[in-house]
């Protein structure tokens, strides 16, 4: 075994994944899976193949492939350019035909034609409708409408005027004195959740969520990382590798402790009822990181 199959190895270990977990999440074969870390490459369909699959595997943990392929070179075999899949090559061009040649030429200006006359034939049918409708003439009866009524300046319409301002004018002091005599609710205060963070030791921390009457937690990946989502008895409810912009939530309200794996927090935020949770210990210091989640409820 070299020294990149245990590396990979124990780090699946810790995880807590299986061979057969790790070829769900893969694709790739058990047996190959297998032989990357025993360090047998020979049974590999070839050296290509081999690095794309131990590009996966690192992937898949949470784990940098260009990292691990620096660390490691000498126990990876090199794939030189001849080494490559050949992909065959599609003939881009075809043979046409003098005769379609032909046609092809003629029928570009058959198709210009053929528009010309459509749009000539829309031109005058729309013509022929307007000239079609009834219009405005020059001799038309265009009396005006005379409008039986008050005049504005007369006595009995300025005597309205004046009722319809003093009512309202009064309409506006009866509504405030109804809504002076009506007594305002109690306005009650929503405590807002509280998320704390309580410790942190090397990999390890743990964070308190008070006020709160729903504990939903969710993943949203800025890149690759492989997540673990468990409660504190150690079921899981989602473990996986979440892409660029792929999210996972889950509605752990029923739980009274959370444990979330995250195998990359430098590509991993973490919301709780929508609030993003602050890393006590830094991603950039350490990858990969537990981190548990009393629930308090709210009583």
């Amino acid at each position: 075994m070299t020294e990149l199959g245990n590396r990979l190895k124990e780090v699946r270990e810790a995880r807590g994944l299986t061979l057969d977990d790790l070829q769900s999440i893969t694709k790739i074969q058990k047996r190959y899976l297998l032989g990357i870390e025993e360090g047998n490459y020979g049974m590999m369909p070839g050296k290509f193949y081999v690095r794309a699959f131990i590009k996966q595997y690192c992937e898949a943990l949470g784990l940098e492939p260009e990292e691990i392929f620096e660390t490691y070179k000498n126990d990876i075999p090199l794939v030189h350019s001849d080494e490559m899949p050949q992909l065959s090559r599609v003939k881009s061009r075809k043979t046409i035909d003098p005769g379609n040649s032909k046609i092809a030429e003629i029928l570009p200006k058959a198709l210009v034609g053929v528009f010309i006359v459509g749009a000539v034939v829309l031109v005058w049918v729309l013509f022929s409708q307007n000239a079609d409708k009834p219009g405005d003439t020059a001799g038309g009866n265009n009396d005006e409408s005379v409008v039986m009524g008050e005049k504005e300046d007369s006595p009995l319409k300025k005597e309205n005027n004046k009722e319809e301002k003093a009512e309202k004018a009064a309409k506006p002091k009866e509504i405030d004195k109804q809504q002076e005599k009506q007594p305002s609710a109690p306005v009650e205060e929503v405590a807002k959740q509280e998320l704390a963070s309580v410790s942190s030791s090397g990999r390890d921390s743990s964070y308190q969520l008070k006020n709160a009457d729903t504990f939903k937690v969710k993943l949203l990946a800025k890149g690759t990382s492989w997540v673990n989502i468990k409660n504190g008895k150690g079921h899981s409810f989602y473990q996986g590798t979440l892409q660029n912009n792929a999210s996972q939530e889950v509605d752990l309200s029923n739980e009274s402790q959370a444990v979330l794996v995250i195998g990359n927090a430098a590509d991993t935020e973490i919301y709780v009822n929508g609030e993003k949770l602050v890393y006590s210990v830094s991603p950039q210091e350490i990858v990969t990181q537990d981190i548990t989640i009393d629930f308090v409820k709210a009583e």
